[in-house]
């Protein structure tokens, strides 16, 4: 089967957009050119003038199956997923049954590949059930599949406990991904302990909870050699944390999603669940800070972090709600329309920090077009805008605060391996 993507546009290294085509066999990039003769092809699409970039790579997302099939799916989180362009997602492992063993894990890749749309690797757990001080059985998860080892959710909170695991995972050639929260410094929190906090009555979280965990773990990364990885990265503390351990070799890389980009605690009209997230937003001088840990390196990528949820869940207050918004429908959308758009970022960077850096991190063959690269693709349109609307996610769950927002960067088409996965109307 021979495939062309026609009309379309790609990325140069000086950010000018260049027209482009690309032609896909076997479920890889064959050739990239200006333009093919059409005739040759068993099927054509036509990208209508819009940016054409590698597929997006998210390696924080939250699928919910097995134990939580009420929120989201494997099959409706991949479409969730393919919807804004992701083509490779990396699922969290905070399920029922937690993915601890071989066996249980390859029961997922048993639904993966009978259900998902887009590319899922499964994450497994540091320890058995994930709030057991029990190391898993890391070299057999790795062998069965494993993308990575993260207590995500909860995170690992005992110093001794992260130094053995990261031992194991440095023997495994493994990454090792933390939730970073030291549950001694919660104190009940709910949102960002800060004026918005005091002023609706609800318990604080403070920036130590997070960043003191980081601190304690490039400690141990150094001590072991493992490869770390901070998830969702929110404090400013923490940034500093980061860039002072790169600084020092350690070898941490880190991600940001986009809500703490773009919002801060100040944002939060009213003690609504909507807005409950885990990290919270934080304040204005935190969101500085992660712009620019972004742009000098010190934080490598942006990964969503979808976390769905039931709608009644959602509609309660701060204090009985979960933790979580969906956001792989609206990631590329909000980071384009509120960075690009306004100059802050340039579309290469962006393409560089959703899809090249987190496949480079973490090896996989992923976030490139490259002649021989798997046509993992999609098209975006920059030109026009449209208000996101929860009625339109291919997601079970709708809890985001982003509903009404009016965004330029939606996705057209989603390719995986040369095979469209999602595509918008007639595109």
């Amino acid at each position: 089967m021979k495939t062309l993507i026609k009309n379309g546009k790609i990325v140069k290294k000086d950010n000018q957009l260049i027209p482009a085509a690309i032609w896909i066999e076997k479920g890889k990039i064959h050739a990239i050119g200006e333009s093919f003769e059409e005739e040759a092809f068993d099927q054509v699409f036509d990208a209508k003038g819009q940016l054409i970039t590698p597929g997006l790579v998210d390696v924080h997302v939250h699928l919910r199956e097995p134990g939580f099939t009420y929120k989201e799916t494997i099959a409706s989180g991949s479409k969730s997923a393919a919807r804004g362009g992701f083509t490779t997602v990396c699922a969290m492992p905070n399920l029922n049954p937690v993915p601890d063993t071989a066996e249980k894990l390859k029961e997922i890749y048993d639904i993966i590949k009978k259900d998902a749309v887009v590319k899922v690797l499964q994450y497994a757990p540091i320890t058995e059930e994930l709030r057991s001080e029990t190391l898993t059985d890391q070299k057999a998860l790795k062998e069965a599949g494993a993308f990575a080892f993260t207590n995500d959710g909860v995170g690992v909170q005992t110093a001794g406990t992260m130094y053995l695991a990261m031992k194991e995972a440095a023997a495994n050639d493994m990454a090792l991904v933390a939730h970073t929260e030291d549950e001694s410094l919660l104190f009940g929190g709910v949102m960002h302990e800060g004026e918005i906090s005091k002023k609706l009555g609800l318990p604080g979280i403070l920036s130590s909870t997070e960043a003191s965990q980081i601190a304690r773990d490039v400690v141990l990364a150094g001590e072991t050699g493992a490869h770390y990885h901070v998830c969702h990265v929110s404090t400013k503390e923490s940034v500093r944390v980061i860039r002072d351990a790169k600084h020092a070799g350690i070898h941490v890389t880190a991600e940001v999603s986009p809500h703490h980009l773009i919002l801060i605690d100040e944002n939060i009209p009213e003690d609504n669940g909507f807005w409950k997230m885990n990290p919270p937003l934080r304040g204005n001088a935190d969101r500085d800070a992660l712009i620019e840990g972004l742009i000098d390196g010190t934080i490598d990528c942006i990964a969503t972090d979808h976390a769905p949820h039931g709608l009644e869940e959602k509609k309660q207050t701060f204090l009985k709600a979960p933790f979580g918004i969906v956001g792989s429908e609206t990631a590329f959308q909000l980071i384009y329309t509120h960075f690009v758009e306004t100059g802050q970022f340039t579309l290469e960077q962006v393409i560089d920090w959703m899809a090249v850096k987190p496949a480079a991190i973490f090896g996989l063959e992923a976030g490139t077009l490259t002649i021989g690269s798997p046509a993992d693709i999609a098209v975006f349109d920059l030109k026009t805008e449209e208000k996101i609307d929860d009625k339109d996610f291919e997601s079970m769950a709708i809890n985001t605060p982003f509903v009404g927002w009016k965004v330029k960067g939606n996705t057209l088409m989603t390719f995986v391996d040369g095979t469209l996965a999602w595509s918008k109307g007639d595109a």
